[in-house]
């Protein structure tokens, strides 16, 4: 079965920020993952480009709407591309055969008796493309999000009927696991509490969007048109615009990975309309949380924002995706720092994982014709290295499945340091000026290369780069995660402990992460 897995689809308004880019590395390490575990996956992410803040910010440019998108998409495409994004699709809701798609998805629900017509007053965010409940009485009114004046609407609108599914809804969200992290389960559950009520799916004299088949000047709401996007990537490029077929590549989605301020449209609205048109739910989705920057919410305003785009020109990908992945717990808020940024990666992957594998195999090469040095008991499960390497593997897979990112990188760091510990404590350098020690050096040395190893395999989803350096430098083939699903079991089958052969050639070492050195702030 295939594991497919979304990222949310962007909102072309500006180009891609940290935000975006951190969903993104993060929904990569998954699917890399998977790949590597033997699953055949379909990674998608892609840009949401309908609605009418798209359409103003457009006219404010000078631009049609359609070349706006052109241009934002185009970067988002670039960049994804720059980072090593492995995607296996990215979906534009502007693709005409998107178009079809929700049309045949509309015309189930409206079939089901879940489409009515009524009147919207209330409240409205351009920003959010949504309808605010709270400011009815104020003066002037704004929007908590984006610190801009609401609008008034008054407009006939097509409804879904979302009401009809209150009970459903409930079950589906109190099942454990449905909505993850499990903190993010209670806000919906008030959110349900309350009463679902039906919400609105078109917007009138909106020229930017799809219209609504059978109901002329009504263009489908911007959520309701996005979301489908997720089955309209499903499509393989020669396949026809038809929602059965798309649905049979890889529906439904293992997991919807998103921010947290759009899980209410995931865990709510986008189920009970699968539910309308008869079509099986998600299994997954995580909401996680958002980054600010030493301390502050970033900000155009602020002049703090992050450029994903910089950040790799100055950083590179191994830096700012071992930072994001293993500083920050995926599901909770996180900041930014720029000196913890510059003193983990220096720490964790300079000098622990590259000073303890650049040293080993300089002394092994040099004291053993080049090799990998003979093993004795460094083979042994009851070896201390073998029982950290078998620790970090369970720490490491549990916490991939669980998109506990920070645990995973945490583990595979710790049979690092483990190494480095032992190999300070049985000091070869010192051991082997004695006489008669030279097998346990050799005994001592392939441990710690074991442990590399195993440490190189087990940061291939998380850091594909720095893995494949640090195997290349121990004469290891390279397991690839950026495309297709490995050979069942292999990666897994690589992890155990004892598979670097005694007497495999060393290659000549050298640095396999250079220091981060920043001396301007980011």
């Amino acid at each position: 079965m295939t594991y497919t897995l979304t990222t949310p689809l962007y909102y072309v308004n500006d180009k891609p920020h940290l935000g975006s880019a951190y969903t993104t590395l993060a929904c990569d390490a998954l699917a890399r993952f998977q790949r590597l575990k033997g699953e055949p996956v379909l990674f998608i992410t892609g840009c949401d480009e309908h609605g009418q803040k798209i359409q103003r910010t457009a006219e404010a440019a000078g631009l049609s709407p359609q070349a706006h998108c052109d241009g934002v998409s185009a970067q988002y495409r670039e960049l994804w591309e720059r980072w090593q994004i492995s995607n296996n699709r990215l979906i534009r809701t502007t693709d005409p055969r998107h178009r079809l798609i929700v049309e045949q998805f509309f015309a189930r629900v409206e079939a089901n008796g879940d489409i009515v017509e009524g009147r919207q007053q209330g409240w409205y965010c351009v920003a959010c493309e949504e309808f605010k409940d709270d400011p009815h009485e104020a003066q002037d009114p704004e929007c908590p999000t984006h610190k801009r004046p609401l609008e008034w609407r008054d407009e006939v609108n097509l409804f879904f009927r979302l009401s009809r599914y209150q009970e459903q809804i409930e079950a589906l969200i109190a099942q454990p696991g449905f909505i993850q992290p499990a903190s993010r389960r209670k806000e919906v559950e008030n959110f349900v509490k309350q009463g679902l009520r039906d919400f609105s799916i078109s917007r009138v004299n909106l020229p930017w969007g799809i219209p609504v088949p059978g109901h002329e000047g009504h263009t489908f709401y911007v959520w309701f048109d996005a979301l489908l996007g997720y089955i309209t990537a499903l499509l393989e490029a020669g396949d026809a615009p038809d929602l059965e077929t798309a649905l049979s590549r890889g529906w439904p989605a293992s997991v919807h990975v998103i921010g947290k301020d759009i899980l209410r449209f995931h865990a709510v609205y986008w189920p009970a309309m699968l539910l309308s048109a008869g079509l099986p739910l998600p299994a997954k989705v995580f909401g996680h949380g958002f980054l600010t920057r030493e301390g502050q919410k970033m900000g155009k305003s602020l002049g703090n924002v992050l450029d994903p785009a910089e950040l790799l020109e100055r950083c590179g990908r191994d830096a700012v995706r071992w930072y994001l992945l293993r500083d920050i717990p995926f599901g909770d808020d996180g900041d930014f720092q720029q000196q913890r940024f510059t003193d983990l990666v220096n720490n964790d992957l300079a000098n622990t994982i590259g000073n303890m594998l650049n040293r080993t195999s300089s002394m092994a090469r040099r004291w053993f014709e080049e090799c990998v040095p003979p093993a004795a008991s460094a083979t042994g499960a009851d070896h201390p290295l073998a029982q950290a390497a078998a620790s970090a593997r369970s720490a490491v897979l549990e916490g991939l499945e669980q998109l506990d990112f920070r645990s995973a990188a945490e583990a595979a760091l710790q049979l690092a340091i483990a190494a480095n510990g032992f190999l300070n404590e049985q000091a070869p350098w010192s051991r082997m000026k004695q006489e008669g020690t030279r097998d346990q050096v050799a005994d001592d040395l392939y441990a710690v290369l074991e442990a590399a190893r195993i440490t190189a395999l087990l940061m291939a989803p998380l850091l594909p780069e720095l893995s494949e350096r640090m195997l290349v430098q121990l004469g290891q083939s390279v397991p690839d995660s950026s495309a297709t699903a490995q050979p069942d079991g292999a990666w897994l089958t690589q992890l155990t402990w004892g598979g670097l052969q005694s007497g495999a050639l060393l290659p000549e070492p050298s640095p396999v992460m250079a220091r981060l050195e920043l001396s301007e702030p980011l």
